[in-house]
């Protein structure tokens, strides 16, 4: 690792940091006037909140990884220029939705076009025995889902955060440490500033939301990071690290599909939903997916520490069943209080 390489991934995380709390700490006021989110049926919140942080957290995501990509222990320019064309036009696409809801069906197409693009200047192959356009195609997809399940999975205070800082801390370790290439650590920096700049306003009782805004380029940048770490020879670990959201959001939509429901509206039965109808708070919940992501993210990392079939099979099944309990507590209601004057067992 050239020696500068360090200072400046470490570099990155406080100043996006600084820039996307600034820019909240600016931006509030007209957010609080044009960009209220008021609660309906689906809500999890019960006042009106203004909602568009993603516009701080993007900008300092952007602003900051621009700023370092001219260093020479940085390169990958022209990638860096894709990935910020898309997480941009995503962003735009997410405002307009956040202020005057948008169609479900041209929010598609604009997002599968949009990854569709990033997706064609990808470089590497994880499947290099199969046609480049069918691994292109599975690629557009699950790019395309992990933009919308960020999105359907930022419905609690704090959710995104407890999700997005675990892994984008676990990639600036690993780019750190090596498996992972200059670029993709410096975006994983500043989106973990990024993201912590945003936290203090976020927290429960939350002052503010990221809003589509936000969501939607978040999960472009994690979706591309996860990409480049499983082309990097972290397959396992790039599986491991998103695994709470891509096990929350895909179960719930395989449930609501079986049972005939319109999978792309909004709804309140994602398991962390459940979790508060079933009486647990909202810091108890964001606290309990944090202790898991940062239990992944060591069983990633132990993945690419020792690189072998026991361990990978080992570290994958630990996860799954973290992730299988963790659902299950919040699937299912708390015991009942016992009445008063009962005999406790």
């Amino acid at each position: 690792m050239p020696s500068a390489l360090p200072t400046l991934l470490l570099l990155a995380v406080p100043l996006a940091a600084a820039l996307s709390a600034g820019l909240i700490l600016r931006l509030f006021p007209l957010l609080q006037r044009y960009a209220l989110a008021r609660p309906n049926a689906r809500s999890s919140h019960t006042v009106p909140t203004p909602q568009g942080g993603g516009i701080a957290v993007v900008t300092a995501l952007v602003t900051i990884s621009g700023l370092f990509i001219a260093a020479p222990e940085i390169g990958g320019r022209p990638d860096w220029i894709w990935l910020a064309g898309s997480t941009l036009a995503l962003a735009v696409l997410g405002a307009v939705d956040d202020i005057h809801p948008l169609p479900a069906a041209f929010r598609l197409a604009v997002q599968a076009a949009t990854v569709g693009l990033l997706v064609w200047h990808l470089d590497g192959r994880l499947l290099p025995a199969a046609p480049l356009w069918l691994e292109r195609g599975l690629t557009l997809l699950a790019g395309l889902w992990f933009v919308n399940l960020t999105n359907f999975m930022d419905g609690l205070d704090w959710m995104t955060v407890a999700e997005a800082v675990p892994i984008a801390g676990a990639l600036l370790l690993l780019g750190l440490a090596g498996p992972l290439p200059p670029l993709p650590a410096l975006v994983a920096a500043s989106l973990l500033g990024a993201l912590l700049g945003f936290a203090p306003f976020n927290r429960p009782v939350a002052r503010l939301f990221l809003g589509d805004v936000g969501s939607l380029p978040i999960g472009l940048v994690t979706a591309w990071l996860l990409w480049q770490l499983a082309v990097a020879g972290g397959l396992a670990a790039a599986l491991l690290l998103p695994l709470t959201y891509l096990a929350d959001a895909s179960l719930t939509l395989l449930a609501r599909a079986a049972r005939g429901e319109r999978v792309w509206e909004a709804h309140r039965g994602h398991y962390y939903q459940r979790a508060t109808v079933n009486g647990l708070r909202v810091p108890g919940i964001v606290a309990r997916v944090f202790g898991v992501n940062l239990a992944l993210a060591a069983l990633a990392a132990a993945t690419l520490l020792w690189p072998s079939w026991p361990v990978t099979l080992g570290a994958l099944a630990a996860g799954l069943v973290l992730v299988a309990g963790l659902l299950r507590r919040f699937a299912r209601a708390p015991a009942p209080a016992p009445a008063e004057g009962a005999v406790q067992p």
